[in-house]
């Protein structure tokens, strides 16, 4: 497959020290499924970076003004949890690019496409929160149903954290199914609910999750028949993540790409994934994780 992996050198915006880490993980996969074998670097393609009329069609106008003019509240920038800059900005248009051409690329030639970045789920029509700015995610999605490319879609989002600003965004849309499994008790605190949303208890292990999900995934697909998934492919569910509370193995959290992928690839349906978050302490897990999702995605499309 050529050119399925959205990647950017607008990625390499540096932030202040304190918020760097984890976000080295956006230039280090790269470099390391390079070294590995797993892609050749004409799997990449850089997007282009997203229309005042593409971001409109999801994110408010008075939303909009502020992040280009900078005049975001301190109330508001606290809430994202980044310091707000221009190239902040120019960073998550390109990353929502990104998700935007991978799901045509999915759709229209190779099945699959990666995003490296993106699954900014916390961000709201109205506000950002959670380090998520733009929805890339939901961005995509309304583009693809406003110009009638597809018909209906299902969001899979198995972050640990629940997608708040995705499920209030798609609340009263009917041709969006929203499906969120997270850690129950994990942030956020207040969770609009989406289409469904599968709370998991604290230190819940692989057979337990993996379970869980072969109950549910299989009968939503058939019910909902989309024409797209949009899979959230987060790897903080892992027993090392700072913030996940789960207790999934990586080589469980590896199973559960590799169960979502063949779900999709035996109905026959695109999939565009965006890589969400992963807060281990060890970067090393972070990039093995995530690796695992894009070795398993050549494997089976290949």
């Amino acid at each position: 497959m050529k050119n399925f992996i959205a990647f950017s050198p607008i990625y390499k915006y540096q932030l202040p020290p304190k918020h760097r880490f984890p976000m080295e993980k956006y230039e280090l996969l790269p470099e390391q499924l390079l070294y590995e074998g797993t892609i050749t670097q004409d799997a990449f393609f850089a997007p282009e970076s997203l229309s005042e009329d593409i971001i409109l069609r999801t994110h408010s106008k008075e939303f909009w003004d502020k992040l280009r003019s900078n005049t975001l509240s301190r109330k508001e920038v606290r809430a994202i949890g980044f310091p707000m800059r221009p190239e902040l900005i120019a960073r998550g248009r390109v990353i929502a690019g990104g998700t935007l051409e991978g799901a045509r690329t999915a759709m229209n030639r190779t099945g699959i496409a990666l995003n490296v970045a993106g699954g900014t789920h916390h961000s709201f029509r109205d506000r950002g929160e959670g380090f998520c700015v733009f929805n890339d995610i939901a961005i995509a999605t309304n583009e693809l149903l406003y110009n009638g490319e597809i018909r209906r879609a299902m969001i899979v989002d198995l972050d640990v954290h629940q997608g708040n600003g995705t499920a209030a965004i798609f609340a009263e849309e009917d041709r969006v199914f929203t499906f969120s499994m997270h850690g129950a008790k994990n942030y956020p605190h207040r969770k609009p609910p989406s289409d469904l949303d599968i709370g998991l208890a604290d230190k819940t292990s692989d057979a337990e999750y993996l379970a869980t999900l072969s109950a549910t995934l299989p009968r939503l697909l058939d019910e909902f028949q989309p024409d797209l998934v949009f899979y959230l492919s987060g790897v903080d569910i892992i027993e090392s993540d700072k913030l996940g509370r789960l207790s999934v193995s990586i080589a469980g959290c590896k199973a559960r790409d590799r169960f979502v992928f063949e779900c999709c690839r035996s109905r026959k349906l695109p999939v565009m994934v965006a890589m969400g978050g992963g807060y281990s302490k060890q970067l090393a897990h972070i990039i093995e994780a995530h690796a695992n999702t894009f070795r398993l995605a050549v494997e089976l499309w290949a």
